[in-house]
């Protein structure tokens, strides 16, 4: 192997430069499995616990993004400064990635002091960061595992870190997580899931159920959600609230919505053409540039007429990529789709992006029509989205509504639309004729009377 030095010379890299991170001078991913590699063996005949841990680095992207690379190139050697000067003599830290760091402490022996020496070095990184004439701050994420058993090998030990790692960034910034056997129980959950849901979005066992959208004041149905239920046949019933984080986190959410919304426009195509069909988008689908040209081939390809169809998107998935997501937004509602924001009042977008994104409609959470009735900031928060919509020209539905005064309530606002336990729970296609043909004859007895 050659290396090009910063003058042209092309020499042969030499066995240190070969385990050297060029940037900060720490080791890097070779040196750290030499390292555990090594301690392994010497302690094959008496395995007594070590531990390691992967540190990844909170929001280094952005401000990366905001300072320019040669900044963040700065930011990284002053991370492997800290990290370096906070080891003892035992102990070892290497840069593994772009903003990962991974450290071993031969004479650590538990979890308790593992998650003692990773907090520090959180709190050890968290003080500003000199850019230029201006400072920076950053947090870190840390995944730790314990070397147990003589059988354990580097690169199990790592997968273990890495698990726990993903739990921390799942749970915030700058939390620590321990690997346990809980975990791992729970990863293989994951696990078998996963490729159940492959099989299933392959073999098109996931499918739509569907939920009343009601006018509040005439409770007469004027659309119906979209929702995901799946059986497996060997797990089970699996809640929606698993598997559609699983396949958002694997890479399966863009067949299995796809293989959803021809079914979910297959089966509303034959309703009433008064009746709208509302379809939830995730996040990683507004990153996507083909998600509006997926949705328009499954319309023309099932006979559903756009006006018809409503695509909801959350303020989580509207931070994503906000750029990405106001081009795909306007793709739809050019083809005369429709668009709302779904679960208002619980992400992190502001009251700005209402007006930069042009939303047909605003749904409130059920965490506060859940509240409603006995919480009077809950009830001031209503009415000045209410407020806020009417002045914007959005329609509004509110979630959740499980109680007839909450219901009533919600009129007395002036809230249109409602959708919740009260109107209806999600039913399958068959169930939802059912419920349609049920809905008719109630018309037409209410106007012969």
């Amino acid at each position: 192997m050659q290396t090009v030095f910063a003058n042209g010379y092309a020499g042969r890299e030499s066995p240190e430069l070969a385990f050297t991170d060029l940037l900060t001078g720490l080791g890097n991913h070779r040196r750290f499995y030499d390292k555990v590699d090594r301690l392994i063996l010497d302690r094959a005949e008496d395995p007594a616990p070590f531990a390691i841990g992967i540190l990844d680095l909170d929001g280094f992207k952005p401000i990366n993004d905001l300072f320019g690379s040669k900044a963040g190139d700065d930011i990284l050697m002053q991370v492997a400064m800290r990290l370096r000067a906070s080891m003892d003599d035992f102990s070892t830290v290497t840069r593994i990635g772009p903003d990962e760091f991974a450290f071993l402490y031969p004479l650590v022996f538990s979890e308790e002091a593992i998650a003692d020496r990773a907090r520090m070095l959180i709190e050890i990184l968290s003080a500003p960061y000199d850019v230029g004439e201006r400072t920076a701050r950053l947090s870190a994420s840390v995944g730790c595992s314990l070397f147990h058993l003589g059988d354990e090998t580097t690169e199990i030990l790592i997968s273990k870190a890495e698990t726990a790692l993903y739990q921390a960034k799942r749970s915030g910034r700058g939390k620590v997580v321990v690997y346990t056997r809980e975990m791992e129980e729970a990863a293989k959950r994951v696990t078998r899931i996963e490729q159940a849901l492959r099989r299933a979005v392959s073999a098109g066992e996931v499918e739509p159920h569907f939920q009343p959208i009601v006018d509040l004041k005439t409770r007469r149905t004027v659309g119906f959600e979209t929702l995901a239920r799946w059986t497996d046949r060997d797990l089970g019933m699996i809640s929606p609230a698993v598997f559609i984080p699983i396949a958002e986190e694997r890479g399966i959410i863009g067949p299995m919505s796809q293989l959803l919304l021809r079914k979910a426009t297959e089966a509303a195509r034959d309703w009433p053409s008064h009746l709208f069909l509302s379809f939830n988008l995730s996040p990683s689908q507004l990153v996507d540039q083909n998600t509006g040209l997926h949705i328009l081939a499954i319309l023309d390809r099932t006979g559903f007429d756009p006006r018809r169809l409503e695509i909801e998107i959350t303020e989580t998935g509207l931070m994503s990529d906000p750029a990405s997501a106001e081009k795909i937004v306007e793709d739809l509602r050019r083809c005369g789709i429709r668009v709302s924001l779904d679960d208002f009042g619980t992400g992190q977008s502001s009251l700005g992006r209402l007006r930069e994104f042009h939303f047909d409609k605003l749904k409130i959470d059920r965490t506060f029509v859940a509240s409603l009735l006995e919480d009077r900031p809950a009830q001031h928060i209503i009415r000045a989205i209410l407020a806020m919509c009417e002045g914007l020209g959005m329609d509004v539905v509110a979630e959740g509504i499980e109680e007839e005064e909450q219901a009533e309530r919600l009129v007395q606002f002036g809230c249109a639309g409602g959708q919740g336990f009260l109107f209806g729970r999600p039913v399958d296609a068959d169930a939802t004729l059912g419920y349609l043909r049920d809905s008719f004859r109630g018309a037409q007895r209410a106007r012969a009377v």
